[in-house]
């Protein structure tokens, strides 16, 4: 089995038990979706914000909502069912799956889920996280990674919990994760910069600082704090900024460069290779970059929603894109969006940390 990187957005820290009752901060309600018009009612209510997307190879798709739980939809987000029993953290900030097996949610205070694909059931597996919110999983081969507020941890099967993965990386947060071909792990962290760990030494391992450095050509300031990392076929590395735009590498990061001339916007959500080409969700809508003609290409005809949290593209080559309030799909390679979010319920507030 190849390589699944599951990507999600920063959260916030983590809150002991005598936190107040979530219906108490997040007023929610699992009424039907509710769509925009031009009255004002103000308690109309708002479809829940979809941080993280997965779909199986079978193309059951599942939607992880900040404050609302998980949803599956097995007609391609015609219709959903709430799976939420025994889950008892409603904010998930990053899904994966595992083929055949679970799918997998990180929360930001209720640590790492995991239902049978054919469950109903959320089986808490948050043994070893301490409590760290967990911001990103990377399956690869048999092994499940997961980036946390607290450095990086592997799911150890027989042993039922949690370990850490390499030393250097405690108390930063690592919303980003991926592996190279070599057996090289990525750590994309929040004002740290991008470190690396390989692999294939025997334990204990270190992480080490890359010492890349990230200059927005525009502003020419550095950025550290990262948000998203992806590897595509050829092995160029690709690395998502909070608010610096989006850095590629040729040369596996013995150097890097700005990718983000002509980009609309710098906050960059998702990052998502197709072949020759990579898809970047932003803070305001979802852009192609085309190698062949060095260019961005807008691709949000159709979406109400330019606030995208996640993206995520099917083996059957679909889109799906999560927004700030509702989820979309599109079937013609971006080109065109089709609103998917009715069935998701609706809240009060539109909930997501970022705008």
């Amino acid at each position: 089995m190849g390589t699944v990187a599951s990507l999600c957005l920063i959260g916030f820290s983590g809150l002991g038990d005598s936190r107040p009752l979530l219906s108490s901060v997040y007023p929610v309600s699992n009424i039907p979706s509710l769509h925009p018009n031009d009255s004002k009612n103000t308690h109309q209510g708002f479809a829940p914000s979809i941080q993280t997307l997965v779909v199986t190879p079978d193309g059951v798709v599942y939607a992880g909502s900040f404050g609302m739980g998980l949803f599956r939809s097995q007609d391609k987000g015609k219709s959903w069912d709430a799976l939420n029993r025994g889950l008892t953290d409603p904010f998930l900030l990053c899904l994966t799956v595992i083929p055949g097996k679970h799918i997998y949610a990180g929360t930001m205070r209720g640590g790492v889920y995991r239902l049978g694909l054919k469950g109903t059931t959320w089986e808490s597996i948050g043994t070893g996280l301490h409590e760290a919110e967990v911001k990103s999983f990377l399956v690869h081969g048999d092994a499940l990674y997961a980036g946390t507020g607290n450095g990086v941890y592997r799911w150890v099967e027989a042993e039922k919990q949690w370990v850490i993965v390499g030393v250097g990386l405690d108390r930063i947060l690592v919303p980003g994760l991926a592996i190279m071909d070599d057996g090289k792990l990525l750590a994309a962290t929040s004002g740290k910069g991008l470190f690396y760990l390989e692999t294939q030494h025997a334990s204990p391992s270190k992480w080490v600082d890359s010492q890349s450095i990230f200059v927005d050509p525009r502003e020419r300031l550095p950025h550290r704090y990262l948000r998203v990392i992806a590897v595509n076929e050829a092995q160029h590395m690709f690395l998502g900024t909070q608010d610096g735009g989006i850095f590629r590498s040729t040369d596996r990061g013995q150097s890097w460069s700005s990718l983000s001339r002509n980009l609309p916007n710098d906050s960059i959500r998702s990052i998502v290779p197709d072949h020759e080409d990579i898809i970047v969700a932003t803070g305001n809508g979802i852009f192609r970059w085309k190698t062949d003609q060095q260019l961005w290409m807008g691709m949000n005809a159709g979406l109400t929603n330019l606030a995208i949290q996640s993206l995520t593209l099917s083996d059957a080559g679909e889109l799906y894109a999560g927004t700030s309030s509702g989820a979309f799909r599109s079937q013609d390679g971006g080109a065109h969006w089709t609103n998917i979010s009715q069935g998701l319920g609706v809240q009060l507030v539109p909930k997501g940390p970022y705008e």
